[in-house]
């Protein structure tokens, strides 16, 4: 069946809770994932909430990944979404779930526009 994207949604338990809080460490490790794809980077926006957490997002002409954090609880809710070629969302999730540390990781994927 022909599909027009890939969404890959991962549920990263039992993460470092260290790296979760800390924003420049996930801009830094969502955009080297991002930028594997050899895609075009076209922004990011990333916000660290009071007292903790973050949220963020990385944007490439076809691809995105987002994340949201609970440090206190050790996790993070990520999308992946592609409907580039060059990009693949199995690797992109492998190593997302290896620079978070989860211990715990649960990974569902949905075909888009099939």
């Amino acid at each position: 069946m022909h599909t027009l994207g890939k969404h890959f949604l991962l549920d990263l338990k039992d993460c470092n809770k260290d790296v979760l809080d800390d924003l420049e460490f996930l801009r830094t490790a969502l955009s080297s994932v991002a930028q594997r794809s050899q895609e075009e980077m076209l922004g990011e926006s990333f916000y660290h909430f009071t007292p903790q957490g973050v949220s963020g997002l990385v944007l490439a002409t076809g691809s995105h990944i987002c994340i949201h954090t609970w440090p206190e609880y050790g996790y993070a809710a990520v999308d992946i979404f592609t409907h580039s070629d060059s990009f693949h969302p199995e690797e992109a999730a492998k190593l997302i779930i290896e620079k978070l540390g989860s211990q715990n990781p649960s990974i569902v994927e949905l075909k888009r526009g099939a």
